[in-house]
């Protein structure tokens, strides 16, 4: 008799949840600041099987829209469960990439619980004489264990595997027959599940009641031999009961269909797993994958040859090396080489080039009729003011679109563009994109504005799921179940042998570049409900969107740069650089290399012993960081030398000398990139290069300001900053009364706070104690402790501990309006900025203290730096609406955090002036008013 075969069903959800929660004390984040710990948590369950049991057959079970058939019977069914943590929304999609690269089926039905499919699925493989192991922690499972189905229990907390059989069952739930786990929880309830059950009932009397009567039913017809309450109870709440069992009841007659040559365990796209390992940064995850599936060198059997059915032919692994399940096994199944997820190749569309006078008149035609278009433009360099137009590719409909070829010379190009401009500059088309500041600038340099609404997919996304990343690639995978052709099919990889854009066929562009066209639209399409449920819609339409073509104005402008004052900061910083190496040298007794750490280090500590217990890394060499030589500073000179040196150097090395290098040869100016979804706040990063981290609390760190000039002799630069705007947002939103007062007298608000905390009259408050009373109001804002205020002021522990308490006895509304915060933040999942922009925070309700404490100075800090962040949007909209109404040659410039710089033409000025101080103060209206300092300058720090 030959042995059974055996099927493996995976609870997928139950094995990710746990994985999750197994990690929160010590979160796997990611470089990118991706919490992988679900992802991790799973693969480790699902490895871990394949190696001890080298199943025949494997499926992953999914949820899918919780169980329609439960919700409608109790509506409250699963109503008591959190929100799903954002790592783990995030983690499913990646799963289930990973499971379809390792050729595991993902099942998943509309409507139906994972709980559902197995039972069906266990059923119905028993009877096609399978052993069936049912991977899950779940004890509802219970009920489907037969001769032939088990509970597969992974191993947790240093416990091994349990398998339990029927006699598992019986001993865990006191029962006769599996089936009656039924009974039990119907009984007694299941709170995970929000299951009533029987009020008074908990597992002793289900199992007790169970042996006396045998089910439910028994049970409700044999009240009469109950005693007092309990009688009363169960007779009361019999419909509850019997709710509660068909509740527990796990369906074994779902529409799915147990697929023996589907559920196969057989080779995976190696290399793309090892790709998607990569790129969640899992090295021992790779590691294992490829120690379960070892190289083996099994030939695939050629095209059209017979072979036995456990073979599938595999015509994309010829000859790139073969893998075996479980390290070897060279009867392993070869199988079909594919993705899972849906690709140009499977999917029917009509990408068609725009070819022909003829092609293109009708192609223009139609395309000035759509209410909406997404297009697409293709360039030989990311760089908008290098890039030159090889085409544009368009779309209206889901799987069809066009793609329009550009002529290399310039001229023609020009003359092809113009065609285009009626549709472009038409203001009833809605044009859709991808990224769309980049096409917007591109095309500003042929001459063309692009009017009429927009909707950018990637603006969209980070309004829906600020926390996720937003590229083409990632969206089609998680929202379309598609995988897009990669860039790198048509020019190749990185590098001097990439090809540029103009040497790919107009044939395999136009499938690509039409493909990105139509995703993009399909992707707005998918993200116009989502912005409705996420409240953002308003904050997508009046700001982020009018927002992007500002920054695209800004970033066209770019700003002039004063390189030759910049080269003799160079040479001066030389100088005071080599002055403290000689200094450090001397103070060390031997000359060494000062950014070596170890060496470093070992000076510091082993041969000069400045502390007696220096701190060490994990690598058992002596830290050298930032924060742990800042406490040591002000005791020794040769410290304070190293620091100042490390900050010369950086300061020469990212602005002195790298700022000339990104001066645009097109403009002679330097041209920043601002980007709108990076940070969670939705403050504006800037990059290539960086202008919002140019120091300004050092001499020399202002000096670099200076090489920021206007454009010439006929501008001057202004330099627009909000006053203390964060402060002033958290006085308005706690209500606190005696700071908003504070704030509406004009007074200076770190004097008013030191005269309020120290009970001193307000012009005999010291420079001292102004200065204390300042950090505590920034503090505040990134929930300061003790131990941090201390270490900012020259406050005792004990003494920063008081001044927190005293403080927050003077302002009392604000330590409720935090409390408040972290209340809501706790309740919702998110806290919200005063346009509703969301910061999602899933350890909020972590277990782990440390990460619980950053999420809950989050809830604290976000909607106020937040806020700041929306209302300066607010303003730079408004003001670059009214300088381009009154035909102003001044330009918006920079913007950094609270200030904004600009270009003004000088017989502008007092005009300008009183518009920019207006619009910045008036942008919304707080409790308190919002004061703008403004200053003028032939430079950036003369201005600031």
């Amino acid at each position: 008799m030959s042995e059974k075969k055996r099927l493996f069903l995976l609870d997928a959800y139950a094995l990710i949840f746990r994985g999750y929660y197994a990690l929160i004390k010590n979160p796997r984040i990611n470089s990118k600041g991706m919490d992988t710990s679900a992802i991790m948590g799973f693969m480790n369950s699902l490895f871990d099987v394949i190696r001890r049991e080298k199943p025949d057959h494997l499926a992953v079970c999914f949820d899918k829209d919780g169980s329609a058939e439960r919700t409608e019977l109790f509506a409250d069914y699963k109503a008591n469960r959190l929100e799903t943590p954002d790592a783990i929304r995030v983690a499913v999609p990646w799963i289930q990439k990973i499971l379809q690269a390792m050729h595991i089926p993902c099942i998943e039905v509309s409507g139906l619980e994972a709980d559902d499919i197995i039972g069906t699925l266990a059923k119905q493989a028993e009877k096609e004489d399978y052993l069936v192991y049912m991977v899950t922690p779940d004890k509802d499972f219970g009920q489907l264990v037969s001769e032939n189905i088990f509970m597969y229990r992974p191993s947790r907390m240093g416990n091994g595997i349990e398998i339990w059989g029927i006699p598992e069952i019986q001993k865990r739930f006191g029962v006769e027959r599996p089936e009656q786990v039924i009974d039990y929880l119907g009984m007694m309830g299941d709170s995970s599940d929000n299951i009533p059950g029987l009020p008074g009932v908990g597992d002793k009397t289900a199992k007790k009641f169970l042996q006396e009567f045998g089910s439910l039913e028994g049970l409700l017809q044999n009240t009469d031999k109950l005693k007092g309450k309990m009688r009363e109870k169960v007779e009361d709440n019999a419909e509850l009961g019997r709710l509660s069992k068909k509740l527990a009841t796990i369906c074994v007659d779902c529409e799915v269909q147990f697929d023996e040559k589907d559920y196969e365990l057989s080779l995976p796209d190696s290399q793309q797993v090892q790709q998607l390992f990569e790129e969640l940064e899992f090295r021992r995850l790779k590691e294992q994958f490829l120690n379960l599936f070892a190289p083996a060198g099994t030939p695939t059997i050629p095209a059209g040859s017979e072979g036995p059915e456990s073979v599938k032919e595999n015509p994309k692994q010829a000859g790139s090396g073969q893998f075996s399940l479980f390290g070897g096994n060279s009867d392993a199944p070869v199988v079909e080489d594919y993705t899972g997820r849906k690709t140009i190749s499977e999917v029917s569309h009509l990408y068609q080039p725009v070819e022909g006078d003829m092609a293109l008149r009708l192609f223009l035609q139609r395309l000035e009729e759509q209410p909406q278009v997404c297009f697409d433009t293709e360039t030989t360099s990311l760089d908008p003011l290098k890039a030159e137009l090889v085409g544009i590719a368009f779309s209206w409909e889901a799987h069809k679109g066009f793609y329009l070829p550009f002529p290399e010379e310039r001229a023609e190009a020009d003359t092809l563009i113009e065609k285009l401009r009626p549709f472009f500059e038409k203001k009833t088309i809605e044009k859709i994109g991808q990224n769309l500041k980049y096409d917007i600038k591109v095309l500003d340099k042929y001459g063309i504005s692009v009017e009429g609404p927009l909707f950018d997919t990637m603006l969209a996304h980070y309004l829906i799921n600020p926390d996720m990343r937003h590229n083409m690639d990632v969206l089609a995978e998680t929202y379309l179940d598609y995988r897009p052709v990669p860039i790198t099919e048509l020019i190749g990889k990185k590098g001097k042998n990439q090809l540029s854009m103009r040497d790919v066929p107009v044939a395999q562009i136009t499938e690509y570049a039409v493909e990105d066209a139509d995703i993009t639209l399909q992707l707005s399409q998918a993200f116009r409900p989502e912005l409705k449920a996420a409240g953002t819609e308003s904050l997508f339409k009046d700001i982020e969107i009018p927002l992007l073509r500002v920054l695209a104005a800004m970033e066209l402008e770019g700003i002039n740069l004063n390189t030759e004052f910049l080269g003799d900061l160079s040479k001066a910083l030389d100088r005071d650089i080599a002055s403290l190496e000689q200094s450090i040298y001397e103070a060390a007794g031997e000359t060494f290399n000062i950014g070596s750490p170890k060496q470093l280090g070992e000076i510091l500590f082993d041969k000069l012993k400045l502390i007696a217990k220096p701190k060490k890394t994990r690598t058992g060499q002596y830290s050298t960081a930032e924060d742990v030589l800042a406490v040591l500073a002000k005791d020794h000179g040769i410290i304070r030398d190293v620091l100042e040196y490390r900050g010369l150097s950086k300061l020469k090395s990212t602005y002195v000398d790298a700022l000339p290098e990104q001066v645009a040869p097109s403009t002679g100016r330097v041209h920043t990139d601002y980007m709108q979804t990076v940070a969670a706040t939705g403050r504006l990063s800037s990059n290539n290069p960086n202008l919002q981290n140019i120091p300004i609390r050092t001499e020399r760190g202002r000096e670099i300001r200076k090489a920021f000039i206007p454009r010439n002799k006929d501008y001057q630069l202004l330099a627009a900053d909000y006053s203390q705007i964060e402060l002033r947002i958290i006085a308005a939103l706690s209500e606190e009364t005696t700071m908003i007062e504070s704030f509406k007298r004009g007074e200076d608000i770190h004097a008013a706070t030191a005269a309020q905390v120290f009970q001193v009259p307000l012009a005999e408050v010291s420079r001292e104690q102004r200065s204390n009373a300042k950090t505590v109001n920034f503090g505040i804002i990134y929930g300061v402790s003790a131990f941090g205020l201390s270490n900012q002021t020259d406050l005792s522990r004990t003494e920063a501990k008081e001044l927190i308490e005293t403080y927050y006895k003077t302002y009392p509304k604000l330590r409720t309006y935090i409390s408040d915060q972290i209340d809501f933040a706790r309740e919702h999942g998110y806290v919200q900025t005063v346009l509703g922009r969301r910061r999602y925070l899933k350890d909020i309700n972590g277990s782990n203290a440390i990460v619980r404490g950053a999420a809950e100075r989050n809830a604290i800090n976000a909607p106020i730096q937040g806020s700041a962040a929306d209302i300066i949007k607010i303003a730079m909209i408004r003001i670059q609406e009214k300088l381009q109404a009154g035909a102003y040659r001044t330009k918006m410039l920079l913007q950094v955090h609270d200030e904004l710089v600009f270009d003004v033409y000088k017989p502008e000025l007092e005009v300008v002036r009183n518009l920019i101080k207006t619009e910045m103060e008036q942008a919304y209206s707080l409790s308190v008013p919002l004061i703008v300092d403004i200053g003028v300058g032939d430079n950036w720090l003369e201005a600031h």
